[in-house]
């Protein structure tokens, strides 16, 4: 069975508000707050690629390293992390009206 090609979405301006708001799982912002993707196969994450740019969710570093290689939380509860971090995310940034994304 053949599987249609994903068309990755990348958008810089996108990445770059994320890193403008608080760290949406611990609210800190102490400077290194960054976009961080989806690390979920459903989302277009593969070997060697990260997901689209629309799947990210502003996390300051302790969180995001703890997201992508933390022994303290397990699969599903650093999705469930990372889901409810880019729901508000998403949220923030349409409100202030730096959610752009263009396909």
């Amino acid at each position: 069975m053949m599987f249609p090609k994903h068309v990755y979405i990348r958008n810089k301006k996108l990445l770059e508000a994320a890193r403008h708001i608080p760290c949406q799982h611990c609210g800190i912002e102490d400077g290194t707050v960054v976009a961080a993707h989806s690390n979920m196969a459903r989302h277009g994450k593969g070997r060697g690629i990260k997901s689209d740019d629309t799947k990210i969710a502003s996390l300051c570093h302790n969180c995001h390293m703890e997201l992508d290689q933390g022994s303290t939380l397990s699969r599903m509860e650093r999705e469930k992390m990372w889901v409810r971090a880019h729901i508000k995310t998403v949220g923030a940034l349409k409100k202030m009206g730096m959610w752009e994304v263009e396909m």
